[in-house]
Parts: C-alpha cells; sequence; structure tokens
C-alpha cells in the first residue's frame, strides 16, 4: 500500500512538473509570439504601406536629421514621411551629401523612397520661364526654382570674361536665355546652366535663321535686340512682323528708331504708360530717341516667336506708328509724316479725355 503511495506521489509530481514546463513553454512561446507580433506590426508598414500621391523631396545642403525628417513629413504626408524618415535611420543613411531634389513616385513603398534619397538619385526639376526684362528679374526667377541663389548667377552674368566665353558682352548676354521649359537638376551650378541654355541657343540658331540675319544685314544678337523691342512694343501678336519690319525700315534709312520701351528701360520705369518730352532727353545708350541704331543690348528676354517675326517680317513703306486711339492694342501705320502727326495727335486727345498720366 505504502508502494503504491510512492508510487501514485511520484507520478503526481512528474505530472505537476511536466505541467509547469509546459505552462512556461507556453508563456515563452506566447510572449515571442507577442514580440513577434509587434514587431512586424511596426516594420511592415515600413515595407509594405504606399506612397499617396508623387511629390519632390528637396534636400538642402547640410539638412540635419530633424530637419530632414520634418522636411519628409511635409512634401510626403505625416505618416509616409515619418516611415521613411525612419527607414533612413534603420539604413544609417548619410544624408548630408545627398543634396538635391528626389521624385518619390505614387505607390513606392518608405524602403524604396529611403533607398533612393540614400543613393541621390537626383530628380530633374523642370524650370518654366515667360519673360523678365533685366538680368535681375531672371536671376530671381532662376534662384526661385534651382538651388543656386540670385547673386551667384548675376554675378556671373555681369562678369565679361564669363560673358566672352559665349562671345557675348553683360548688355548682350540675356540673348542665349529664351522664355521656354526646361530641365535641370535642381543642384545645377551658374556655370552649368549657362552652358546648358547656350546648348539651346545654338541649336535655335541655325544656318537658316543665320541666313535670314545676315540678309536683314544684322547679326543674330540685333535680332534679339529688335525683337526685344518688338514685344515690349506691340500688345497683339500678330502686329509682331509689321512692327519688326518698321524699325528695320528705320535702320536701313538711318532714322532713329524712337521707339518708347527703350525709354522706359532708360530710365527703368515699366510702368509708364504715357511718355513726356523731358523723359526723352534721358541720356542712355538704350534711348533710341537720342542715339541711333539699335541699343547696346536686348532690353527684355526675347521670345523664339518674336525673333522668328523679325526674321521674317513681310515687306512694307511705313516708317511712323502710333497707337491706335481706340485702345483695341492695334497701331496706326504710315509712311507720312503728316498722316503720324494727326494719328498722334488723335491719341494723345483719347489718353487726355481718359484721364491717362504717367503712370497706372
Amino acid at each position: 500500500m505504502r508502494r503504491f503511495i510512492d508510487l501514485s506521489f511520484g507520478a503526481l509530481l512528474f505530472l505537476s512538473i511536466f505541467v509547469v514546463m509546459k505552462t512556461k513553454h507556453i508563456i515563452a512561446l506566447s510572449i515571442t509570439a507577442a514580440i513577434l507580433m509587434g514587431t512586424g506590426a511596426y516594420f511592415a508598414p515600413l515595407f509594405l504601406s504606399k506612397n499617396e500621391k508623387e511629390s519632390i523631396v528637396y534636400i538642402y545642403p547640410d539638412m540635419g536629421k530633424d530637419e530632414l525628417a520634418d522636411t519628409l513629413k511635409s512634401r510626403l504626408g505625416e505618416k509616409f514621411g515619418e516611415r521613411t524618415a525612419t527607414m533612413l535611420r534603420l539604413l544609417d543613411a548619410d544624408m548630408t551629401k545627398r543634396t538635391g531634389a528626389y521624385r518619390i513616385e505614387e505607390d513606392m513603398s518608405p524602403l524604396h523612397a529611403a533607398r533612393r534619397l540614400q543613393r541621390g538619385g537626383q530628380t530633374g526639376v523642370r524650370f518654366t520661364f515667360s519673360y523678365a526684362r533685366t538680368k535681375e528679374q531672371f536671376a530671381e526667377r532662376v534662384s526661385c526654382r534651382l538651388l543656386m541663389s540670385k547673386d551667384s548667377l548675376l554675378n556671373r552674368l555681369n562678369d565679361p570674361a564669363f560673358c566672352h566665353k559665349y562671345g557675348k558682352t553683360p548688355e548682350t548676354i540675356s540673348s542665349i536665355f529664351f522664355p521656354d521649359s526646361y530641365e535641370f537638376y535642381w543642384t545645377v551650378s551658374p556655370d552649368d546652366f549657362s552652358d546648358r541654355m547656350y546648348d539651346f541657343y545654338n541649336a535655335f540658331w541655325n544656318e537658316e535663321r543665320k541666313a535670314k540675319a545676315a540678309a536683314l544685314g544684322l547679326s543674330p544678337d540685333e535680332v534679339t535686340t529688335l525683337a526685344s523691342i518688338v514685344e515690349e512694343e506691340i500688345a497683339k501678336r500678330d502686329e509682331a512682323g509689321k512692327v519688326a519690319r518698321l524699325y528695320i525700315n528705320r535702320l536701313r534709312k538711318g532714322i532713329l528708331l524712337q521707339a518708347d520701351p527703350t525709354v522706359k528701360f532708360a530710365i527703368g520705369d515699366f510702368s509708364l504708360r504715357r511718355i513726356y518730352g523731358s523723359m526723352l532727353k534721358t541720356d542712355s545708350p538704350y534711348n533710341t530717341y537720342m542715339y541711333k541704331g539699335l541699343p547696346p543690348g536686348p532690353i527684355r528676354f526675347a521670345g523664339k516667336r518674336t525673333i522668328d517675326a523679325v526674321l521674317d517680317a513681310p515687306e512694307h513703306p511705313y516708317i511712323y506708328m502710333c497707337a491706335k486711339e481706340d485702345f483695341s492694342g492695334y497701331h496706326n501705320f504710315t509712311a507720312s509724316y503728316a498722316e503720324h502727326k494727326a494719328n498722334a495727335r488723335r491719341y494723345q486727345r483719347e489718353l487726355n479725355r481718359r484721364g491717362i498720366k504717367k503712370t497706372g
């Protein structure tokens, strides 16, 4: 009986130990599973979540980790940006030498986005400008879209040695920059930027256009300068060629161009709506009321379409023009000075009637 009790007690003890051990194993497994589930819940979004919309991320020089994280959240959305920043930390990515603009496409995962940033695979950004009158305005527009500063570009455009590299002067350097849309790396330098724009310039000025300019007795730079005056003069695009031919006629006859936009450029005030006699005496080589021929350079960044209008300007005998008194934006053209004076008087009367002063 005692032996039976001993055996029963031993069996119970073994069973108890077995149950305890199994329980500990189950608990351990449960803890491990919980850890794995928690880890999975943390890491899964870094691999599986998707960017909701395409965006460009701009990384500035020496950007700190906190600043970078804020930028990512701002550009990519709070959650996706934070996950991308986390992935960069896990990858131990050094972004201090990854200055640039990076396109993060829709449906990219944080891992994919982080790898693109880590590798430094820059994306080209679009730079578009429709007009600029001065180099200062142009440099400002460039600096708003690309990383280079306004002053860094402006200093180059005002440097005679830099301009000479392109066969230009600080007065004519603007002729190599056509208003249009282009693609550059965000980090492009002023020199590389200008080199590429010069390539576009040379592609535009092919042999056919050079021959047309020569037939007019003008160089490409002179054609561009004339086009810049035409652009400032016209309100209606279909008058460009007609206005251009009028100025060509005056050049050939040795007559002062007497283009009002050149006076505005000389004064430095493009808001002028009415030019008075005292303004015509502004002593500047750009003032075509005082100096014969074309100004030293363009008075705005002329477009390719207007340059072609100059090159293809239709023949006519007109040497005078005056804005129409109906303010339609068109001009009255004539070869007669007496008729021109009559046109001008009608226009002046309408200016007075409407109370239009120097500016408006």
